[in-house]
């Protein structure tokens, strides 16, 4: 178990006034030894308490002085103090499996902890979720997690799992839900073995096993140059298409039945199917918004001025809680740049969000704004979200661009300034803006009223 660190203490704080300082190694607080940011809010939320802290090599023990509830004021460096519970799964279709040599090391760690689906909205199998486990969300009201379903035939989902215990391990969807816990579920599709027939299984299954279920998506699986899975392919027109009609059909099951649509299908179907989006009011709130369901519409409103009722937090890429400290693709994007001047205007995208872009783009009746489509040849493969787009291909899309034209980056494919390949924004053939990655700032950064 590592100790927690200080990274940053309020001034004024109680904190601060007890004396904790950046660095500070946190042993215990109240005489316990938290697991985990969870357990440190909790403790933190507590009147007057004791930290005992290293410095230094020193053991040191602070009394802090505040009310119940009053806010601490001191940030920690990570979320899990105690180990992550890694995932021993083997799916066929985790990209994590599908990521090229030589990246950041904390893109290669496959987790399957509840801790992290509560914190960020990490989807978790529950294959190695415990009593002890489900005593604590409940205890603790660690609502909402994520779970990954997959299929609700126990032989298919242990076949796509690559384990056993992923026949049995949707029990604990049902005691969670028992215990009145919100829970969003996800069902990655992929051709040939969990589609067609075998997803119409898995929504009957959830309408007869788990209809108290907040909402499901249905995604499809990428797939990079680097998957060594013969079995694993990326959909086909005609099968994104079958997808969205099963999800069609058993929406309207789900709300003569349950009262709500429940399933949704992401986005990218739509685009691969060459189909119009569903209508804004047919989203039901955005539930999964940061699992790719319904951004097209949602950045629509956004950029034409009405604001789009998304529940939950939205972070751009994940979702995280308060308090949950930033690490990997939940870090700061970047500094976002102020407007530029004069010129004519590039806006760099994935191949996905080019044709989302487009249409809107045309609304504003300027010849001096085009969409700068970036393809993936880094992952390569069905690799297309602008939240992948790494620095060497945006690198070639702009060699060939002139000089003198505002150029604006999205701020959802970097993390702490960097893009996924390591490089920054100043590595760049050109100068960019970057710019939020939402509707209204995409407008603010073109200069266009709304």
């Amino acid at each position: 178990m590592s100790l927690p660190m200080v990274v940053a203490v309020d001034p004024g704080s109680a904190a601060a006034r007890a004396g904790l300082v950046p660095g500070d190694e946190i042993v215990a607080m109240a005489g316990r030894a938290p697991r985990d940011v969870i357990e440190f809010r909790l403790l933190a939320d507590e009147a007057d308490l004791d930290i005992d802290v290293q410095r230094g090599g020193l053991e040191l023990s602070l009394h802090v002085q505040k009310d119940v509830g009053e806010a601490l004021g001191a940030e920690v460096s990570s979320a899990v103090f105690d180990r992550v519970q890694t995932c021993d799964n083997h799916c066929e279709f985790c990209f994590i499996y599908q990521l090229p040599p030589g990246l950041r090391r904390s893109l290669y760690l496959k987790d399957d902890d509840y801790r992290l689906s509560f914190l960020y909205g990490n989807f978790t199998t529950l294959t190695r979720f415990t009593e002890a486990d489900l005593e604590r969300v409940v205890s603790e009201g660690l609502s909402p997690l994520y779970v990954s379903i997959h299929a609700t035939d126990p032989d298919v989902r242990a076949r796509m799992l690559r384990n056993r215990r992923g026949a049995t391990s949707l029990r604990w969807l049902r005691a969670l839900l028992d215990a009145g816990v919100t829970v969003h579920g996800q069902v990655v599709v992929c051709p040939g073995v969990n589609d067609g027939d075998i997803l119409d299984d898995t929504l009957c299954g959830v309408l007869d096993r788990f209809p108290d279920l907040t909402s499901a998506a249905a995604v499809p699986l990428g797939i990079s140059r680097y998957s060594n899975e013969a079995s694993m392919r990326a959909h086909t027109r005609d099968e994104a298409a079958a997808v969205i009609r099963t999800v069609d059909r058993w929406q309207a099951t789900f709300e003569s039945t349950v009262g709500r649509r429940l399933v949704f299908a992401a986005d990218e179907y739509y685009l691969l199917a060459g189909a119009a989006f569903p209508a804004e009011d047919s989203y039901d709130g955005f539930p999964q918004h940061e699992n790719g369901i319904g951004m097209a519409r949602t950045f629509a409103a956004e950029f034409e001025g009405r604001a789009a009722q998304v529940q939950g937090v939205r972070s751009g890429f994940f979702a995280a809680v308060d308090g949950a400290p930033a690490d990997g693709y939940r870090a700061p994007r970047a500094t976002r740049t102020e407007p530029g001047q004069g010129g004519p205007v590039g806006v760099l995208t994935g191949m996905y969000g080019a044709p989302v872009l487009a249409p809107l783009l045309a609304q504003l009746g300027r010849s001096d704004v085009r969409v700068l489509p970036v393809a993936n040849e880094f992952f390569g493969g069905n690799i297309a979200v602008t939240g992948l787009m790494v620095g060497a291909d945006v690198a070639r899309v702009l060699a060939s661009e002139p000089g003198g034209h505002r150029y604006l980056l999205p701020d959802v494919c970097l993390s702490r300034g960097r893009f996924l390949d390591g490089l920054a924004p100043s590595d760049l053939p050109h100068p960019v803006e970057i710019v939020a990655t939402d509707g209204a700032s995409l407008r603010r950064a073109l200069g266009a009223a709304a």
